[in-house]
Order: C-alpha cells, then structure tokens, then sequence
C-alpha cells in the first residue's frame, strides 16, 4: 500500500506531470513529420533527464516514444506521407479516406485505436512483465524467421490489384535490404563499388523517398489546387469511439497481436502493424474496401503499433533485453541513472520501475486527449493549397532523411527512392511490399542462417529442429493459414475483376 500511494504521488507531482504532458506533445509532432520518429526524440531529449529524479526522466522518454506512435497517423492520413514506418500501412486507407472527404473520421478512428491499444500494451506491462518475459525467452532463431516470414506473408493484403507485382515489390524490397554487410560475415554485398553504399540502405531515407517525396511529386501536376476536392463530411468523436466500442473484436485483437509480437526483441512495431493489417483484411466481411478506404485497415495497425510500445517494454524492465530501437535508447537512460534493466530492477527499485510503468497510462490518455482535441485542427492541412504543402513537405522529407545520421548521402537516397517510387506508381507497383521486404528482409535472413548453423551443430536435419520445437509449428501452421487466406482472397479479387 505505501509503494502503491508513493507512486501515485511521484507520477502526479505537478513538475512530472508538465513534463509527461510536453513529452508526449513533443512525440506527437516528432512522429508526424517524415524522419523525425520516436527514436529520434528520445535520444535528443535524453541529456536534458540527466539532472531530473529518474522516474520523472523516464516518463518524459516514455511520452515521446507512446506519443510518437500515435504522430505518425496524422501525415499519413492526411498527406500520404507516414511519419514513422509503423504509419505505412495507416497510409493505405486514411488517404484514400481523406480523399473522400472523411479526414476527420479517420484522424479519430486513428486516435481511438491508439487509445485502446496502448491502454492495454501498458496494463499488460503493468500486470504480466514476468511471466511474458520468460515466454519472450523461448523464442529462438527458428521461431523469429517464421515470424518474419508471418509478416512477408501478409504481401497478399498490400498487393492492391495485381498479386504478382505486390510480390516484385516484396521481392524487390528484400533485395535491398542484402546491400551492405553480410550479416553473419561482414563481406560486402552487391554494392557495386559505392562506398555510399557500404553500410547498406537505412529504412528512414528510403520510406521517406518512396511515400513523402513520391506523393509530393505526383501532385506537382494539381499544384494549383488542394489535396482533396470534395467537402469535408462532418464526425463528431464521440460517434467514432461508440461504433469502435460497439465492435470491439478488432482492436482488442490488434492490441494483443501488437503486444505480444511487440514483446519480442528486435521486431517491433513496424512488423506488429503489418501482421495486424493482413490478419484485419483476412477476416474482413469486406476485404474489397482494403486500398480504397476501409476503417478496419486503420483500427488494426494503429492499435497494434501503440500496443507494441508496452509490449517492448517488457523485456526490457524484466530481462534488460531491448525490444525496440526506442526501448535500446531507454534502457541508456536507465543505466545512465544507475538502474540496471532485469529481475533485480523490481527488487532494488520498485519505487521507480512502478511509478515508471503505472506512469505510462498516464502518458495514454495525455496522447488521447491530445489527439481528440487536435483533429479539427489537423484536418485543416488539406485545405491549404499544394503551391505551400509540396514545398513544405518536401523540405521537412528532406532535413528528416538528414538528421537520422547527419548525413547528406541519406538525402541523395531519399531523392532517389522518391524518383525511384515515382516511376513503379506510374506503373502500379505497389509501394508498400517494398518497405515490408526492406524492415524484415535482414531479420529473415538473419536468423535463417543462425538456424542453419545451429542445426547443423546440434541435430544435423534443419527440418528436426524446428519440428522439435513446439512454438515454431504453431507459428507454421499460422504462417501457412495465413499465406493461405491472403493469396485466396488475391486471387478472388482477380477472377471478380475479370468477371467485370
């Protein structure tokens, strides 16, 4: 009871409040400009928690990686310009929603699925760190490339018209990801002599190329107008949380999916809202609306990516096994207060591992209250004139490929992925395959061959190991019933099409 009213009163100090208030707002607007993610804000912010009380530090972080989450949505609804990756899949359906007038619906459907998922992220956090943790433990190198193997299977869901060119955008995305480094070797790989080229294609750059400066280019041709040229259709919040609440299965099943995958180290929340994504238009009664529109296609990925924030914290505080970039970032700004992450941190620190973990509620409703009140105002960005947003968009596309590493290599390769996507949407090839195979690409390759090697030492049949492991068959047959429905529904749409 004394810990429990010690934490209360630590989280509701009034400068720890302000400060997980400024956080989250300062992870909000980092999320929705184009580079400027999570990991991003943490770490700028991070030398100013050196002076403050630990728990008061952390949940100014905590904010900004909870808030950050939740940024990306803005400008991918309503620019088709996704913040951060986890924003990707967002983009596919609050665009097209935007475009039709109801911006505002899908900035609240947004906002609504952020709210549910990391409420339950975090009270899973809260309640059940041990015992996922130990669960998060018995995933080995066979269990995560079946699980990157889950998320390559959702193709079939981001493939829009034509199967065989989602799967070239996947294959093509997967390809360049092999630049650079081998990874269990270091020998360099298909770059041709590009000394730019060495260290591999970073995700940032290229997404910010293939979505931000890709649509900027394309509405060059409407530079005279405005993004959408139908009137706005006027929704209130409160009548988007009731149908939300009144059909709770998707979110709350996003919400544990994001969770729980977002427990895993090195997966994170950009594979979390893929899965969610493909799993919300496999068991959709209309999967036709996905790609034109469909608030399921929001529900799912926006509560899984918020739900993956608590979810990455678990093997953090429980094991001191980081399970996300922002959570790597965290467990310096633990040690940097002399808190070591893992079993002993809840013996010695209880006071500020609880008051840490109950605090980021706190930063839950902050975000959804922020995002309640700030969606007239955001919805308003489509109402400004093309001749102000492109140059706008492209600058700030431009700067967030550069601060990642302060590198103006990174804004030549932005450039060209923009090009580069340009010209596959003249074709229509979609681009969201290629991110897929870019963000899961290495961790396939990656644990396929520590699989392989590891096989090899132990039981000589690579085959044996992962039938003698229980989590891996159960993640097959789902990977198999996945691959079965996507490709299924694909190829019904096909035959639909030339019925037509």
């Amino acid at each position: 009871m004394d810990l429990l009213l010690q934490t209360m009163a630590s989280i509701f100090n009034p400068l720890t409040l302000m400060l997980t208030i400024l956080g989250t707002l300062v992870g909000i607007i980092m999320g929705a400009l184009p580079g400027l993610n999570g990991p991003i804000g943490v770490a700028l912010l991070l030398p100013f928690t050196f002076n403050m009380d630990p728990a008061t530090g952390l949940l100014m972080l905590g904010g900004i990686y909870m808030g950050s989450n939740y940024g990306g949505s803005i400008s991918a609804i309503l620019l088709n310009t996704p913040g951060t990756e986890v924003a990707a899949c967002t983009a596919l359906e609050g665009f097209p929603l935007a475009q039709q007038g109801r911006a505002k619906e899908a900035l609240y459907y947004s906002i609504s699925a952020c709210f549910v998922g990391g409420l339950i992220g975090v009270v899973v956090l809260i309640f059940f760190t041990p015992l996922l943790a130990k669960v998060a433990l018995k995933f080995g190198p066979p269990e995560m490339f079946l699980m990157a193997m889950a998320g390559l299977a959702v193709v079939g869901s981001l493939t829009g018209k034509s199967l065989s060119k989602g799967i070239f955008a996947a294959a093509f995305g997967i390809l360049l990801s092999t630049i650079g480094p081998d990874i269990m070797t270091g020998t360099d790989r298909i770059s041709f002599g590009i000394n730019q080229l060495r260290g591999g294609i970073p995700l940032v750059p290229s997404m910010i190329g293939l979505f931000a400066i890709n649509e900027m280019l394309s509405q060059l041709d409407n530079q005279e107008g405005s993004l959408i040229k139908v009137p706005f259709k006027e929704i209130t919040f409160k009548e988007v949380f009731s149908k939300l609440v009144k059909s709770p299965a998707l979110v709350l099943k996003s919400s544990i999916l994001g969770t729980l995958i977002g427990i895993l180290p090195g997966t994170g929340g950009a594979i979390a809202t893929f899965i969610a994504y493909g799993e919300a238009k496999r068991t959709s009664k209309n999967p036709e609306l996905f790609g034109k529109g469909s608030i399921e296609g929001i529900i799912a990925p926006e509560s899984a990516n918020n739900a993956a924030v608590g979810g990455s914290l678990v093997p953090l505080l429980a094991l001191g096994i980081p399970g996300s970039a922002t959570a790597a970032i965290l467990y310096g700004a633990l040690t940097i207060h002399g808190l070591i992450p893992g079993p002993r941190l809840f013996l010695i620190n209880p006071n500020i591992v609880y008051t840490f973990m109950i605090g980021m509620l706190i930063t839950v409703f902050i975000m959804g209250v922020i995002g309640v009140y700030g969606v007239p105002y955001f919805s308003k960005i489509l109402k400004v004139k093309l001749i102000y947003i492109i140059p706008t968009v492209l600058s700030l596309s431009l700067f967030g490929a550069y601060s990642i590493r302060n590198n103006l290599n990174d804004v030549l390769l932005a450039i060209t992925f923009g090009i580069i996507g340009y010209t596959l949407r003249k074709i229509d090839i979609p681009i969201a395959p290629i991110i897929l195979g870019i963000i899961l690409g290495p961790l396939a390759e990656e644990n396929f061959r520590q699989s392989l090697s590891i096989a090899k030492s132990e039981s000589g049949s690579v085959l044996n190991y992962f039938i003698m492991r229980p989590i891996s068959v159960v993640i097959f047959i789902l990977l198999i019933l996945l691959l079965y429905t996507n490709f299924k529904g694909s190829f019904a749409s096909k035959s639909e099409s030339m019925d037509e």
